[in-house]
């Protein structure tokens, strides 16, 4: 049931970060790099504002997900926590940044909170439903809040999973699958920051 879910959530995260792609006349970079942009304006937990322009000069690896997530969320900040130390040194070249897109629970200190549990470099933001939309449309991020009465909290947000490795000039680089393993996304990160 859990494979059938995420692999639903990644067909309507593609079809999400596509858009209207296959409308279009002209085509697309089929890098990525002419629809997804570091851009946000978020708050951290200690109150800060913090923009993309905070991280220029540093790799930023970014992924939207929320703290009440049972399963796909954790599992993907603990693999890229793994990828990170296998880096050493290379990884302090990288900003791990997690983004809650699930606002009316996640304030910016329950994300930071929930961020830090899977490394002490980890980064949680949130903010308000319009900014936390802004970034999500610029990194073409799907999330939709969800009705479920088994959830004793009576909601889930259903999300895509992917994970963003954007350059120190906050330009996209590549993005990941919640299937990439904890070597391939070492490698390939590696094959950007050395």
């Amino acid at each position: 049931m859990t494979s059938w879910i995420v692999c639903v959530l990644c067909l309507v995260g593609l079809l999400a970060w596509l858009g209207d792609g296959m409308l279009r006349t002209t085509p697309l970079p089929s890098d990525g790099s002419g629809i997804i942009k570091a851009d946000f304006t978020l708050q951290s937990g200690d109150g800060k504002i913090v923009s993309a322009q905070n991280f220029h000069g540093k790799y930023m690896l970014v992924y939207f997900g929320f703290s009440h997530c049972p399963d796909i969320c954790p599992t993907t900040l603990l693999l890229m926590n793994n990828a990170l130390e296998q880096l050493g040194d290379e990884a302090k070249k990288i900003q791990p940044i997690f983004i809650s897109v699930d606002p009316e629970r996640d304030t910016p200190k329950a994300a930071s909170d929930y961020a830090g549990h899977f490394g002490k470099n980890f980064i949680g933001l949130s903010g308000s439903p319009a900014q936390i939309q802004h970034a999500a449309d610029n990194f073409k991020v799907y999330y939709s809040k969800v009705e479920d009465k088994d959830s004793a909290l009576g909601y889930v947000v259903d999300h895509s999973g992917f994970i963003y490795l954007m350059g120190p000039d906050g330009k996209y680089l590549t993005h990941f699958t919640a299937s990439v393993s904890e070597n391939e996304l070492k490698k390939e990160m590696m094959r950007y920051v050395r």
